[in-house]
């Protein structure tokens, strides 16, 4: 059988898993010392910096949220970042990755850049900076610490990947019909979260610090919902544009509170003939409003956010949803941590069509739970255990477990 580029992925980390001793690391160190190009005058800085995993889920039933496959499947990746510097005011960062389609198990194997932008910071402090291209949204506090480094669980919280009943390509004909998908399996390629993952739609953004205040709002090319296939500028081309932001407030080193929104049409360029009559796209929104905040004393580090969404559907109205979760993560030692979280999404009525109104979609609530271990500063290793039941007879994905090997260069 040949060797694909997952399989060389999985066999190298497998191989570092069971090398973890000084030489191994000291390699590291010189591989990732040996990744940097600087000017002799310090002009011009860049530096390759990387992440491989290797995943593995096992699911009771078909996989939930944003987890794509069999019942059970295996997931290499492999993330490269590069960062340039050109003197003080202009940084420059690409995210290139090869796995299994950007969410876990969506594709056989494919190669993709998820990120590229160009910063520009005229001032030489961080009160403003200017960007453009393709990056992650401002919304909420969790895409600071997203990749498989940072996250201490394997899965994104429940808002960022819980598939709703809102498609942005098949438009209901009716509330009754609407309301029938209630009794079907996720439609991963068509329904909607309330926030898709980092959400890397294309644009620009201005962003800065001024003492204890961040700040960020930026135009972008897609909403936060969409689905990846749109985050692309080639996608509308800047014809619907969703607007978002972020003003936080850190009180003192241990706290960091934020309030985000966005505002923007959610449905694919291609179902305007799908509209009544008189209606565009940009008449159907998804407008979010979302609370952050963050919390660190001695070992113990808390998260925690609540969303209200709004999804304007076509035939039926306005859907509305609360979705919230709150993780907590403790360090055992300074290598082992345990990490648990409850996440819960209530959604509320629309009209039936029958003169009544009914939950548009169901209610969920899921547990978390993990445990991580550091090797080294180059070597990490989770599993996760999941109980997510939904308030309907049709569950999936009750039960997840999952295990992550990482290794950081």
């Amino acid at each position: 059988m040949p060797t694909t580029p997952g399989m060389a992925i999985a066999a190298l980390l497998a191989g570092l898993a069971l090398a973890v001793n000084g030489q191994a690391q000291e390699w590291l160190d010189q591989v990732e010392d040996k990744l940097s190009l600087n000017s002799n005058n310090g002009f011009f800085r860049s530096s390759l910096t990387g992440l491989l995993d290797a995943e593995g889920y096992y699911v009771d039933q078909r996989p939930p949220g944003l987890l794509y496959g069999d019942q059970s499947f295996f997931n290499p990746r492999a993330t490269f970042f590069v960062d340039a510097t050109l003197g003080n005011h202009f940084y420059a960062f690409v995210q290139a990755r090869l796995d299994r389609g950007f969410d876990p198990g969506e594709a056989d194997f494919e190669a993709r850049l998820d990120e590229y932008f160009l910063r520009w910071t005229p001032f030489d402090d961080s009160r403003l900076n200017l960007q453009l291209g393709k990056f992650a949204t401002a919304v909420g506090n969790w895409v600071p610490r997203h990749d498989s480094w940072l996250n201490p669980f394997i899965t994104a919280p429940l808002p960022y990947e819980n598939l709703t009943i809102v498609s942005d390509g098949d438009i209901p004909a009716s509330p009754a019909a609407f309301l029938a998908r209630r009794n079907l399996p996720d439609m991963k390629d068509s329904w909607l979260p309330v926030i898709w993952g980092p959400s890397y739609t294309t644009g620009g953004a201005l962003l800065g610090t001024i003492g204890k205040v961040d700040y960020a709002l930026s135009l972008k090319n897609a909403a936060i919902s969409s689905n990846p296939y749109a985050w692309d500028l080639t996608k509308n081309q800047w014809r619907y544009l969703t607007y978002s932001g972020r003003l936080g407030f850190r009180p003192s080193p241990a706290w960091n509170h934020g309030v985000s929104f966005s505002v923007g049409p959610y449905l694919d360029t291609d179902v305007g003939d799908q509209l009544p009559l008189g209606k565009s796209i940009a008449d159907y929104n998804q407008t979010t409003l979302d609370y952050d905040v963050s919390y660190a004393w001695h070992r113990w580090q808390l998260w925690g956010e609540v969303f209200l969404n709004r999804f304007e559907v076509p035939n039926v109205g306005n859907a509305d949803s609360i979705a919230y979760y709150v993780q907590a993560k403790y360090k055992i030692t300074p290598q082992l941590y345990a990490a648990a979280a409850w996440n819960q999404q209530i959604f509320r009525t629309v009209p039936d069509g029958a003169g009544g109104r009914q939950t548009w979609d169901s209610n969920m609530v899921r547990v978390d739970l993990a445990l991580g271990y550091r090797f080294t500063r180059h070597l990490q290793t989770k599993i996760q255990y999941s109980f997510g039941p939904r308030d309907a007879s049709l569950q999936q994905g009750e039960q997840l477990v999952a295990a992550q090997v990482t290794m950081k260069f």
